[in-house]
């Protein structure tokens, strides 16, 4: 890569960042709100942390390996669950016990985050065939105080950030929130960039890199500020989607919605249609090689097409368009609206009632019902760009089942007479 190149990708980098931050802001709301928050404050001898089974190598429930924490600080729950998969690899790579994170979550209208257990959505246990887990609840209730005492809490970072010279890595929402939840204060910064990266492709050697220059012994966590991860998720990473399981009431919930459809096939489909994601669709402009979760149609090299502007936001025109071929090729009866703002309900009844199928959402806003009951529809149609749309589509994988994009493959016709009309135009001026 030339100089002029590293540039040119850092600033397009830079501004795929300052619009993920910019995307925290209009957070999805849920019908676990309160419920979220009250649990959040209780005391770390909560069921979240009596739930929790570990796998440890040393009789005083000690890893001897050590430990990885880390905030999840990076978007919405896609992007977290994106990241997560990343860094569970990571902790298998280097041997240390994952310190399963609290998901942030932000409240509409309110300021700062709340930190919700993992085990709220999750199941720890069923993480354990691939790898050894701890919640942060426990961990910070029985093993902090002995491998992890106030004056020994270092933050992790690839780079100094902020203003200081260090991590900085109480700096900022939901970065101060989320270690003030867990009373974390640090005492210093570790910078290990770069001559160490949490991507072992990176250094042919990393894994030894990483525990020769951090053993166990005398570095007993590694407390990174962000997730060790890259984001979109790894494909390397992508088949670790299977080891998140939802909890029981999740799924009854979602059994529960299904068992109220029609009898018969349904169809479910993910809209993302807020003022948000018109902002960042407009990045769309034939250049870019991919954007944020892309690479799950796209492909990672780009092998399966190039990146449109209706792939992205598309048109109620389009997603009507490819319902009405949806419902015929699998004989659906009722199609399930999954949205973070407008779910086009009575578009959609309108448009597909010739076809006999009712369109529904949940009665309640709950975006992880919502992705439980996606998860299990007889086809998925999803927006490539998104995250949220990326942990069905992996989700759905794992079974085998199927899934489709909104505008993919593209329209080819109608995007040469958009091309040919915009020459057009140019020679009018």
């Amino acid at each position: 890569m030339s100089h002029e190149q590293g540039t040119t990708f850092s600033k397009h980098i830079a501004t795929l960042l300052a619009l993920h931050l910019a995307l925290v802001s209009t957070i999805y709301p849920t019908i676990f709100a309160e419920d979220i928050h009250n649990e959040s404050n209780k005391n770390f001898t909560s069921k979240s942390a009596s739930t929790f089974i570990e796998v440890s190598n040393a009789s005083d429930g000690v890893d001897v390996n050590g430990y990885i924490v880390y905030c999840p600080c990076m978007g919405r729950f896609g992007n977290q669950a994106d990241q997560f998969l990343g860094a569970l690899a990571f902790a298998k790579s280097v041997n240390r016990t994952l310190v399963l994170p609290a998901w942030v979550e932000y409240i509409p209208y309110k300021t700062g985050s709340i930190q919700v257990p993992f085990d709220k959505y999750f199941k720890p246990e069923a993480i354990l065939p691939y790898h050894k887990v701890i919640t942060m609840e426990r961990f910070m209730t029985e093993l902090a105080p002995k491998v992890w005492p106030p004056e020994k809490r270092f933050s992790f970072c690839y780079i100094q950030r902020g203003n200081g010279k260090g991590c900085d890595a109480k700096d900022g929402n939901p970065f101060g929130p989320f270690w003030d939840n867990y009373k974390v204060d640090f005492v210093g910064s570790e910078i290990f960039g770069p001559e160490l990266h949490y991507l072992a492709i990176y250094k042919g050697n990393g894994k030894l890199s990483w525990q020769e220059k951090y053993p166990g012994d005398t570095w007993p966590v590694l407390a990174f500020v962000g997730p060790p991860s890259g984001f979109p998720v790894e494909s390397t990473n992508v088949h670790l989607q299977e080891y998140l399981v939802w909890q029981d009431d999740i799924e009854k919930k979602s059994r529960d919605f299904i068992s109220s459809l029609p009898k018969g096939p349904f169809i479910g489909i993910h809209l993302r249609n807020g003022a948000d994601w018109s902002r960042a669709c407009e990045l769309v402009d034939g250049t870019q090689t991919h954007l944020f979760s892309s690479p799950q149609c796209l492909g990672y090299h780009q092998e399966n097409g190039k990146l449109t502007a209706e792939m992205c936001y598309p048109s109620t025109s389009t997603i009507i368009k490819q319902l009405k071929r949806a419902v015929k090729k699998i004989n659906a009866t009722s199609i399930f609206v999954a949205s973070d703002r407008n779910h086009l309900i009575t578009d959609l009844n309108t448009a597909l009632q010739n076809l006999n199928v009712v369109v529904r959402k949940l009665p309640y806003d709950s975006p992880h019902v919502d992705l439980a009951v996606l998860g299990r529809s007889n086809l998925f149609i999803g927006n490539c760009v998104s995250s949220f749309s990326a942990f069905v589509k992996r989700s759905r994988d794992v079974h085998g089942f199927a899934s489709e994009f909104w505008g993919y493959p593209p329209d080819l016709r109608r995007i040469k007479n958009e091309i040919r009309q915009n020459e057009l135009d140019h020679d009018e001026l």
